[in-house]
C-alpha cells in the first residue's frame, strides 16, 4: 500500500508543482489586468504573457532596442550576485535555445575511476585545446537533480564512448539521479 501511495505522489507531485507556477502566473497577470483595464475576459493572462514574450523577442532584434537591452544587461552586470545569477542563466538558456548541436550526442566519459553519462560539445574553445592534446573533446556532465549545473571534462576522443538513446532520455535520466527510464533510439 505504501509503494502504491509513493507511486501517486511521484506521478502528481510534479505535475501538481508545475500547475501550480503556470497558474500563479497566470492569475498574477489577471489580477494586475483585471485592476488596470477597462475590460476582462477569463484567459487574458494567458494572451498577456504570451504577448510579452512575443514583443521581447521582438524588440530585441531591433538595432536601437537592442543597445537599450544591452544597457540594461550592464546594469545588472555591476550588481555582484545578481551578475553571476543573471549571466548564469542567460547562458544557459541561450546555449539551450539557440543551439541545434548541444544535447545531441549521448556518451559515456572516464570520470573518477568509473563512468560518467554526458553529452558531447560541439567545440573546444582554441585557448584550452592550444594546452591540452589536439584530439580532445568537451562533455558536458549535468548534474542530478539540478539542470542548471554541471561539469565540462576535457577528454580524449579515444575515451568517448558513443550512446544510442534520444538526448532528452538521457536528461531526464541524468536529471532524476538514474531513476528515469531511457530506451535506444
Amino acid at each position: 500500500m505504501s509503494k502504491t501511495f509513493l507511486n501517486g505522489l511521484i506521478v502528481l507531485v510534479p505535475v501538481g508543482i508545475t500547475l501550480f507556477v503556470v497558474m500563479q502566473i497566470l492569475n498574477f497577470t489577471e489580477g494586475v489586468l483585471g485592476k488596470h483595464l477597462p475590460f476582462y475576459f477569463p484567459g487574458i493572462g494567458l494572451i498577456a504573457v504570451l504577448l510579452v514574450i512575443y514583443i521581447v523577442g521582438w524588440i530585441s532584434t531591433h538595432w536601437l532596442l537592442k543597445h537599450v537591452i544591452s544597457f540594461g544587461e550592464s546594469l545588472l552586470n555591476k550588481i555582484p550576485v545578481v551578475k553571476f545569477i543573471y549571466n548564469s542563466v542567460k547562458q544557459f538558456s541561450t546555449a539551450i535555445f539557440e543551439s541545434n548541436s548541444m544535447f545531441q550526442n549521448v556518451v559515456l566519459v572516464p570520470f573518477h575511476q568509473s563512468l560518467a553519462m554526458g553529452f558531447l560539445m560541439p567545440n573546444v574553445p582554441s585557448v584550452i585545446k592550444d594546452k591540452l592534446d589536439k584530439d580532445v573533446v568537451c562533455v558536458f556532465v549535468p548534474w542530478s537533480l539540478n539542470i542548471t549545473s554541471g561539469t565540462n571534462l576535457f577528454v580524449k576522443r579515444s575515451e568517448v564512448i558513443p550512446i544510442d538513446i534520444k538526448s532528452d532520455a538521457a536528461l531526464q535520466f541524468m536529471l532524476t539521479a538514474g531513476n528515469a527510464e531511457i530506451k535506444s533510439k
